[in-house]
Parts: C-alpha cells; structure tokens; sequence
C-alpha cells in the first residue's frame, strides 16, 4: 500500500490550493478515504472523508464550505479542493484509508502554509 499527497505549498490568506494523493497497492475504490492534518504543536484533526464511489463526503465544520473532497477511481487519486485559505489551516496534510478514526495508512503528508 502507497499514498503519496502532492499539491502542497506556500499561498496567501485567501487563495485556494488542490492537494492530490495517488494510491497504489490495493483496491483504491474499495476503501473510504480522508484528509487528515496535523498543525504544529498540535494533535492531527479530521477534515473530510468520502465513500468508496465518491457518492458521499463528509467535511469538519472548520472548513466546511471552503474545501471539497472528491475522488477519482479511473486514476486512482484522492484529491482535496482547498479554497479561502485561512492562517489556520496551515499544516501538514495527509491522506488517509479507512474508516474515520481508524485509519490502517497514512501518506507521508503535503505541507500547507498559508501567510502573508
């Protein structure tokens, strides 16, 4: 099993960013998928999950509204739409398989700075 995010990066208060993560080594369609993210100092905080044919997403309340997650089977990717970036949504960003709260892998994670 391999997820590896790409996508991240260094954008001002207000910008969008798309953060991708290709899977490999099992049945992507499967599986539900999350976005997951740690911010410094912090512990990693949920950000959205969807279910195996995308039919389904769930989004934290946090971002809610700004970031969309979508998937697509045909390449096998994850991908996370992040738009009106905050300052606080800096961190690094992982993807994630499995149910909510119990994931069985983690990509290595995408950094998402956002400042001016």
């Amino acid at each position: 099993v391999q997820l590896v995010e790409s996508g991240g990066g260094l954008v001002q208060p207000g910008g969008s960013l798309r953060l991708s993560c290709a899977a490999s080594g099992f049945s992507f369609s499967s599986y539900v998928m999350n976005w997951v993210r740690q911010a410094p100092e912090k512990g990693p905080e949920w950000v959205a999950s969807i279910n195996t044919d995308g039919s389904s997403t769930a989004i934290a309340d946090s971002v809610k509204g700004r970031f969309t997650i979508s998937r697509d089977t045909t390449k096998n990717t994850l991908y996370l739409q992040m738009n009106s970036l905050k300052p606080e949504d800096t961190a690094l960003y992982y993807c994630a398989r499995g149910n909510v709260g119990n994931y069985d892998y983690w990509g290595q994670g995408t950094q998402v700075t956002v400042s001016s």
